[in-house]
C-alpha cells in the first residue's frame, strides 16, 4: 500500500446523487477509470448501489453510484429511491449533479429541499457543461447555493472529462484520516456475477432503445470456470410479457446473437479472462414483486 505524504492515509465514501441521467455512472466509470457502473440513454438505468474505489495520492475515495432520484410510482422505483438517500446517509459527503442543460426542475427541486436534512458535507457538481454558454453556467450555480450553500461548487463534463481530474483532486483532500478500506488495486466491490449481469442489461438497452420497457432485468445464473482458463457464463434475461421475448430474440435470434456478442467482449475485458456467454430469455410476468428479485439487484423489497 502506498502510504502518501508523511506516511499518513485517508479513507472516505462519497455519495453521487442526482435526478435520472444527469451523468452519475458516467462519472463515476470516469474517476476509477475503467467501468463499474452501466451507461444508457434510458433513464434510471443504475438500480442498486455501485461502488468505485479511486485513488487520489494518499486517500482512497470509495465513489457510490446512486440510482436517478426521481418521484417512485412503482415498488421497483421505491427501492431504487430508497437506496440512493439511504447510500447517501453513510456518506462523508453528498455529490450533487446537475444537468447544466436541464437546469432546476422539479425532480432536482426535491433533491435540494431533502439535502438540506443530510449531515453530509454537500458539493455541488454542474455536469454536461460544453451544453451551455458560461454566463448560464455561472447564474445556474448562484441560483442552486442561494437554495443551499454548498462546500464546494465544480464545473465539469464527465463525458469530456474536462474538470474531473481537479474535482477528484479536491475530494481526495476531504477524506478522512483512516487506513484504505480496499486493496491498492481494486476498483469495485461489486460482485463479478452481478457486473457481468449489468454489463449484458446495457447492451439490451444499447441494442433495443425503446423497443422494450424498461422492466426487464438479467441474473447470472451459471459461472463455471473452465479447465482451460476460460469461463462458463449462463445468464438469464427476465420480461415480462412473451411480446417483449421476441423483441429481445429477434428474427432468426440475431438480436439476442448480437447482444451477447456485445457483452462478452466487455465482460471478458472487466473479469480478465475469455468467457462463454450463454443468453436466455424467459417471461416472468410478477418478478416486480419478488422479493429475490431485488436481492439479485442489491435492493431492499419495499413491503407496500
Amino acid at each position: 500500500m502506498n502510504s502518501g505524504r508523511g506516511g499518513g492515509t485517508a479513507c472516505g465514501f462519497v455519495a453521487l446523487i442526482g435526478a435520472p441521467n444527469s451523468g452519475k455512472s458516467t462519472l463515476i466509470n470516469r474517476l476509477v477509470a475503467t467501468k463499474v457502473s452501466i451507461v444508457s440513454r434510458k433513464a434510471q438505468t443504475t438500480r442498486g448501489t455501485v461502488r468505485g474505489i479511486a485513488l487520489e495520492g494518499a486517500a482512497q475515495i470509495i465513489f457510490v453510484d446512486t440510482p436517478g432520484i426521481f418521484a417512485p410510482k412503482r415498488r421497483l422505483d421505491r427501492a431504487m429511491v430508497a437506496a440512493a438517500w439511504g447510500s447517501t446517509g453513510d456518506a462523508d459527503a453528498a455529490a450533487l449533479l446537475v444537468d447544466v442543460h436541464r437546469g432546476i426542475d422539479a425532480e432536482v427541486e426535491a433533491i435540494l429541499a431533502r439535502l438540506l436534512q443530510n449531515a453530509a458535507k454537500k458539493i455541488l457538481v454542474l455536469n454536461k457543461i460544453d451544453t451551455v454558454e458560461p454566463p448560464t453556467l455561472l447564474e445556474l450555480a448562484a441560483r442552486l447555493n442561494g437554495v443551499l450553500p454548498f462546500a464546494q461548487t465544480f464545473m465539469i463534463s464527465a463525458l469530456r472529462g474536462h474538470g474531473v481530474a481537479k474535482f477528484k483532486q479536491q475530494l481526495g483532500a476531504l477524506m478522512p484520516n483512516g487506513p484504505w478500506l480496499y486493496p491498492e488495486d481494486q476498483v469495485t466491490d461489486m460482485p463479478l456475477r452481478l457486473l457481468a449481469a449489468e454489463i449484458t442489461r446495457e447492451k439490451i438497452f444499447d441494442r433495443l432503445h425503446d423497443e422494450l420497457p424498461y422492466s426487464s432485468t438479467v441474473e447470472t445464473e451459471v459461472w463455471k470456470d473452465m479447465p482451460d482458463g476460460t469461463a462458463r457464463i449462463e445468464q438469464t434475461i427476465y420480461v415480462l410479457r412473451e411480446g417483449h421475448k421476441k423483441i429481445v430474440i429477434g428474427e432468426g435470434g440475431r438480436t439476442i446473437k448480437a447482444i451477447g456478442t456485445a457483452a462478452r467482449v466487455e465482460i471478458c475485458e472487466a473479469v480478465g479472462q475469455k468467457v462463454h456467454l450463454f443468453l436466455f430469455v424467459k417471461v416472468r410476468e410478477n418478478w416486480l414483486d419478488d422479493p429475490e428479485r431485488y436481492r439479485e439487484m442489491g435492493l431492499d423489497f419495499p413491503k407496500a
